[in-house]
């Protein structure tokens, strides 16, 4: 979110290649974190830059460890993830089973619940 659209939501309508003069038209949603206040920006490219320290963003924005993972909960909960817990992938599944740690309705239950 930019000063421009003050806090509301927007879409991408056109998008142009800047070196090669092609553009594209339709509706684009734009990147999660390009939707994050300018604030919200800055922190995390510093959280990024910083290599994920939050000992070092203490340092940097002068608060406290509760306030950075306060704010880190707060951008957290507004983006959406990949599954933090997508569970075995099929190659581990059938390693598994041939090396028996596993039985075949074992792995067929695993597969099941990993799609």
């Amino acid at each position: 979110m930019t000063d421009l659209t003050r806090g509301r939501e927007f879409v991408v309508e056109r998008v142009r290649l800047v070196d090669g003069g092609v553009a594209i038209e339709g509706e684009f949603e734009p990147p999660q974190l390009a939707r994050l206040g300018v604030d919200d920006q800055v922190f995390v490219a510093a959280f990024v830059r910083q290599h994920g320290s939050i000992k070092a963003m203490e340092r940097i924005f002068g608060v406290s460890y509760p306030t950075v993972k306060a704010r880190l909960n707060r951008i957290a909960a507004g983006l959406e993830f990949v599954e933090d817990d997508p569970g075995p992938s099929a190659s581990d599944v059938v390693d598994r089973l041939q090396r028996g740690e596993i039985d075949v309705q074992e792995a067929l239950a695993e597969l099941e619940g990993s799609g």
